[in-house]
């Protein structure tokens, strides 16, 4: 088990800026560090929805995820370094099988599947990172 299983990660509320100019919050858990990455939602089994994960990283690549040991359906959403939304995928519970942003990236967003649609979060909405 990881050492990152039982520490709380720093939370931060997360404004994203839709098309229409309105905004919505989701309170996401923060993973800075390679350990705190690399075990993300693992073996959680609800994750309500308005909450989530923001996976940063200290540089622009193409950002890899998969959903070991990971029971609850996930939308991640690629964002670029001015927070963009570049890519949004839902992602299969247990599968080991990546999913990649399709250009450069530096943050990734984790949440329960469906929210991102729900909530009328597309592609080009800029999430407040900073």
């Amino acid at each position: 088990m990881s050492a990152c299983a039982g520490s709380k990660l720093p939370v931060k509320v997360l404004k994203i800026q839709k098309a229409d100019g309105t905004e919505v919050e989701v309170k996401a858990e923060i993973a800075q560090k390679e350990a705190e990455r690399n075990y993300g939602f693992m073996n959680r089994k609800k994750i309500p929805d308005g909450t989530g994960m923001l996976f940063v990283f200290e540089k622009d690549q193409i950002l890899s995820f998969w959903m070991k040991n990971t029971p609850h359906p996930l939308s991640i959403a690629y964002l670029d370094s001015k927070g963009e939304i570049k890519n949004i995928f839902d992602m299969t519970p247990f599968s080991l099988a990546p999913v990649k942003s399709t250009v450069s990236c530096r943050y990734a967003l984790e949440v329960p599947q469906g929210w991102f649609l729900a909530e009328g979060i597309q592609v080009g909405d800029i999430v407040q990172v900073k």
